[in-house]
């Protein structure tokens, strides 16, 4: 599978072959969905708290006697039923992470790359490289290879100047081959990848 190489300007500066044991498999969906359900369900701070009955201030008298009143019987100013009373079930913090098999996550890896591939959204450039923070430069590099709508930018290794170069860019992440997820995949319109990125990626998932 042949993918043109650009370089930062937008001029095609050659051509490189993508491995068909990571960009050429048959996606399978439902194992990507599995895997981007787990990423979610990781991110979930999972902070939400209510008061039980045991919890809400007040309550510690009965409000009437038990016979003769001609009402129904209450043990408590606090119970569920009561205005300010506590919550039935009160969530609780709690974590909502679960694991998943390495297997699965590699496959769910592999087949949003390969789904990728075979829409033809990979954009290989020969290096990118930024000598300062510029934002401005950085869009028009996206601009000119075509990606400025939803671009993941994939480096080999962490670049501050392309951290902050492409952090203000409205649809635009960066993030570098070791910590690629499946999430930020399926979530990019296009994937601008490094040349040594693809390389690194090439290595650890063939």
């Amino acid at each position: 599978m042949l993918t043109k190489v650009f370089d930062m300007s937008g001029k095609q500066v050659g051509e490189i072959e993508l491995s068909e044991a990571v960009f050429g498999i048959t996606p399978n969906e439902s194992v990507v969905h599995d895997v981007v359900k787990n990423h979610l369900a990781n991110c979930r701070q999972g902070t939400q708290s209510a008061l039980t009955r045991a919890e809400v201030s007040g309550g510690g008298r009965k409000p009437w006697r038990q016979k003769g009143t001609g009402r129904a019987r209450q043990g408590s100013t606090r119970a569920p039923q009561w205005t300010h009373g506590g919550i039935v079930f009160a969530p609780k913090p709690r974590s909502y992470s679960y694991t998943l098999n390495k297997k699965v996550k590699r496959l769910a890896l592999k087949s949003a790359l390969s789904a990728k591939a075979q829409e033809t959204a990979i954009v290989v450039i020969d290096e990118i490289k930024m000598d300062a923070p510029k934002t401005a430069d950085f869009a028009k590099f996206l601009k000119a290879v075509g990606c400025e709508k939803k671009a993941l930018v994939v480096t080999a290794a962490p670049d501050v100047n392309v951290v902050k170069s492409g952090r203000n860019i409205p649809g635009c992440e960066v993030t570098f081959a070791g910590v690629l997820n499946v999430y930020d995949i399926v979530n990019a319109g296009k994937l601008v990848v490094d040349k040594a990125a693809l390389q690194k990626i090439e290595e650890v998932y063939a």
